[in-house]
């Protein structure tokens, strides 16, 4: 038997698992990006100086850094981001945004923007929205904004 918060919880679960789908395959169809590799992208981008270490990385992913080092390699190759040595120490490097890197994501962030807006269409009040993001606040506050 489940409770309110059990049921709060599983409800968070589901409609993560269903906006995680739709928002990956349309990103991915169109702009060649995963969600998370738009998330990436995003944290990079609002960084202090546009850059962040690997494990600053994944800590806003809430992922491992050998994770980071799997989804950088790709973007790397494909010339989204680079790296960038620190000039103190040698052993520290950065992901940067490349200039295609940056077009892809404001590219895609677009979409974003137009398919969160679809899914509280004609549902939802503009306040209704802000108060739903407080609260998804109390559990996950942005740290990308």
């Amino acid at each position: 038997m489940t409770d309110s918060s059990s049921n709060a919880v599983l409800g968070i679960f589901r409609a993560n698992a269903i906006l995680e789908e739709r928002f990956t395959g349309a990103l991915s169809a169109v702009h060649g990006l995963a969600l998370k590799e738009l998330l990436l992208m995003l944290y990079v981008q609002r960084a202090p100086g546009s850059k962040l270490s690997r494990v600053d990385l994944a800590k806003r992913l809430h992922v491992n850094p050998s994770t980071v080092t799997r989804m950088t390699l790709p973007l790397e190759k494909i010339g989204m981001i680079a790296r960038e040595a620190d000039a103190r120490d040698a052993r520290l490097a950065y992901v940067t945004l490349t200039p295609s890197g940056e077009e892809r994501l404001n590219e895609a962030f677009a979409t974003l923007n137009r398919m969160s807006a679809d899914v509280f269409q004609d549902r939802w009040s503009e306040e209704d929205i802000e108060g739903f993001d407080s609260l998804l606040q109390r559990i996950a506050p942005h740290s990308y904004s």
